[in-house]
């Protein structure tokens, strides 16, 4: 065997890439313990451990260690029976049929695999950005490979770069060139009617959808009124709770497009994260649902059209996302409008659409400092407008100190979507894994409440509805809310206000009209009518009603504490926040112990510390209010700075399918070491009460 060894060492040494037949394999270690360390510039790097796991629902027994040897690839190593390509997440396994390439930094990949990588111009790690001296080419072998033996492939040895100006002119990221039209997707291979074999040939649309309707409650704010006693401003909540998701019921299929910043501020460890979070997204979406990807610096581009993410899709998405590099400015707006005409321009469509946004700074060539305007970073295509409530949400996450929260905000507010705040790097995967929960769960399509009044005095003051489009119309006798799409098990609550005349005792009709998106059936639902007790018992405080007077109060309070924050006033901010806990306390919600009344308490105390002083704010206090104030106005889960923590805040709009994707990613980081030194357990946060801090 030491000779065969020697023969390896030598070719190694000739820069040769050596595939080693299936049946000669060392059997002992010895010539291991000869080979020297590499130098520090090539041991394994944090960003090495970064590259994820192939399966993603379970966690690996053991981790692999990393070493400060130089291992040679699974066809000659015994050791790397662990070990997974980075590019594709497929396992290299001895005697698989496939060569493996050892670069010079140690990372080993499919020789497939990362010499497409180097095709696409990209002539550095995957994993750890390392520059390589020598990359791989695809050598005359088809003589060797067809007779299954032994072959060599020739490693060719980079020139010295030019000497020019990168900053100024940033490399593209693919080489290909992009079609005027992006009506390239790939087309869909299902249907949705109940004579779909996915469902059952015998199952009847009815059976279906049976126990897929909407629940509607309505509460008042007090049980009983008196006889004679006629009431200005009486408050009533309607409560709105989707269908849940069951195993046995298949889902809604997500056109879904996401648009990353790989601006030179995303080098290093951010992009390594970036790729990880992509990788957990791929290998999460089904083989009916379709992902493009947009990657924007200076410019933007689209890595690849929309396709289904099939096995070979997944393959593709996965080399394509791990062929990112990160180099110049930030072009939000170009990143968005290539992501808008991905959707505009497909010929096909899936029953729900979605972006995702992320950046970690701020536009620089769409934005002016002096007035800035944040709706033109968003294409129309996507917006909402008159004749159309309901467009493609935008979901933005802001990651890092250094983002722009007030441009993502805006952003995804225009949208429908919401803003997230990614303060800790290592939560990027779950931040991701919390939206795509709930994308992938979508029930309720272009759902729409309606509310008349039944009285023939009862007139309707006002709607609380947060940021859902909503209108009174000029007689005041009805009103609608335009909610959008629902994930299962989601709720919603909103508040209306109508006068109560004396003696009257029937007040209010709800209705909702939404689309399955299943089976494309409408639906209409009819509420019970709202009545009130008339007598002269002692009117009880409904805690319900209460509740989301306090979570509305809440909002207003951050609204305001923003605003003058934005103007300088710090301390003002500060005390408008202290009143609305102060306020808050003495609730009757509060004072029983609701659950939701103490996350709005801890929430907005953390609020005031991130306002501690000027620095403090722009850092990280103005995201995370804004990141605060877009999930309790959607009624939407959002991340929050370290919100995936188990010691953290407000889960209050998480649902079982968004906890479910969370803990999915929480076990396939926690099996890797790096993600062990990043991230805190956070086993306990779901369906426990919140710490208040």
């Amino acid at each position: 065997m030491g000779s065969k060894w020697r023969k390896v060492k030598l070719a190694l040494g000739m820069n040769l890439c050596v595939y080693g037949p299936r049946n000669h394999v060392a059997d002992n270690d010895d010539d291991y313990d000869s080979l020297p360390p590499p130098p520090p510039s090539q041991r394994r790097s944090d960003a090495a451990l970064l590259s994820p796991p192939c399966d993603w629902t379970s966690v690996p027994a053991t981790p692999a260690p990393a070493s400060n040897r130089l291992r040679l690839s699974k066809s000659l190593s015994r050791s790397s029976s662990k070990k997974t390509c980075s590019i594709c997440l497929a396992s290299m396994r001895r005697g698989d049929g496939q060569a493996i390439f050892t670069a010079e930094c140690s990372h080993s990949f499919h020789f497939q695999c990362i010499a497409s990588n180097v095709k696409h111009g990209n002539q550095i790690c995957p994993v750890c950005r390392a520059k390589w001296k020598e990359i791989p080419f695809q050598g005359p072998t088809d003589r060797a490979r067809n007779n299954n033996d032994e072959f060599m492939t020739v490693l060719r040895r980079l020139p010295p770069p030019p000497r020019s100006n990168s900053a100024r002119n940033p490399a593209p990221i693919f080489q290909s060139p992009e079609p005027s039209i992006f009506n390239d997707d790939e087309s869909l291979d299902h249907k949705f009617d109940s004579t779909n074999t996915t469902f059952s040939d015998k199952t009847p649309a009815d059976n279906l959808n049976h126990g897929r309707k909407v629940n509607i409650k309505t509460y008042t704010e007090v049980s009983t009124v008196v006889k004679s006693r006629k009431l200005d401003s009486f408050t009533v909540l309607l409560h709105l709770k989707a269908p849940a998701s069951h195993s046995q019921t298949p889902r809604a299929p997500v056109d879904l497009v996401t648009v990353l910043d790989i601006s030179g501020s995303m080098a290093g460890t951010k992009l390594a994260l970036l790729k990880r979070a992509m990788g957990f997204v791929i290998q999460n979406l089904g083989p009916n649902d379709r992902l493009a990807v947009i990657a924007f610096s200076s410019t933007a581009r689209r890595l690849f059209p929309l396709r289904r993410m099939s096995e070979t899709g997944r393959q593709q998405a996965l080399q394509a996302v791990n062929s990112l590099v990160a180099n110049g400015g930030t072009n939000i707006a170009e990143g968005l409008r290539k992501g808008a005409k991905v959707m505009e321009d497909r010929r096909e469509k899936n029953p729900v659409s979605s972006i995702i946004l992320l950046s970690d700074g701020q536009d620089t060539y769409t934005i002016t400092q002096n007035r800035p305007n944040y709706e033109m970073l968003l294409p129309l295509s996507v917006r909402p407008n008159e004749s159309s409530t309901f467009k493609i949400p935008v979901h933005a996450f802001g990651f890092g100190g250094d983002h722009d929260a007030s441009s993502m905000h805006s952003i995804s507010e225009a949208s429908g979507g919401t803003f997230s705040f990614i303060e800790t790097e290592g939560i990027i995967q779950d931040a991701f894994a919390q939206c795509i929960g709930g994308l992938l769960s979508v029930v309720v399509k272009d759902l729409r409440v309606g509310i008349e009044c039944v009285g023939p005095t009862v007139y309707i003051g006002y709607l609380k509805a947060g940021s859902y489009h909503n209108r009174v119309m000029p007689d005041r006798r009805t009103g609608s809310i335009d909610v959008g799409d629902l994930y299962a098990d989601e709720e919603r609550d909103f508040l209306v206000s109508v006068n109560v005349p004396v003696e009257e005792t029937s007040i209010l009709k709800v209705s909702c009209v939404y689309t399955d998106p299943l089976t494309k059936e409408f639906v209409k639902l009819e509420g019970e009518e709202v009545r009130i007790e008339r007598n002269n018992d002692v009117a009880k405080i409904s805690i319900e009603v209460d509740r989301q007077q306090n979570r509305i109060r809440a909002a207003e309070a951050m609204a305001t504490a923003r605003a003058l924050a934005e103007n300088g006033d710090l301390a003002g901010a500060v005390s408008a926040l202290e009143s609305f806990r102060k306020v808050l306390s003495e609730t009757a919600s509060a004072r029983s112990g609701d659950r939701l009344c103490a996350s709005l308490e801890a929430e907005v105390k953390e609020m005031e510390e991130r306002m501690a002083s000027r620095h403090v704010y722009e850092a990280s206090g103005r995201a995370y209010i804004l990141s605060g104030l877009s999930s309790h106005s959607w009624q939407r889960a959002t991340a929050r700075g370290d919100s995936t923590d188990g010691s953290s805040l407000v889960q209050a709009y998480q649902t079982p399918s968004m906890v479910e994707m969370v803990t999915r990613s929480q076990a396939s980081l926690l099996g890797s070491p790096s993600g062990q030194r990043l991230l805190r357990p956070m086993w306990s946060s779901f369906g426990s009460q919140p710490k208040p801090r």
